[in-house]
């Protein structure tokens, strides 16, 4: 006959952190963390600077680059 496994709610969980040690408790802390970031890892997705080149290009395209450059530099003083 197979074993049956209990399945741990997290009012146990919760209820058992007093009983372990300090160390235990930090390894505990650990092994959380880990699951946590495995579980949000895929739904994270980091963008590059580089995704950013040519956007806008079409409004400067337009644009007298030295005479945009001139106005600028006017507007500093």
């Amino acid at each position: 006959m197979a074993a049956h496994k209990t399945r741990l709610t997290y009012n146990d969980v919760v209820a058992t952190l007093p009983t372990l040690a300090p160390d235990e408790q930090i390894s505990l802390l650990e092994v959380l963390s880990s699951v946590l970031k495995k579980a949000i890892q895929p739904s994270v997705k980091q963008h590059s600077l580089c995704e950013l080149e040519g956007l806008g290009a079409e409004i400067w395209s337009k644009l007298n680059t030295e005479e945009y450059i001139r106005k600028e530099r006017d507007s500093w003083n």
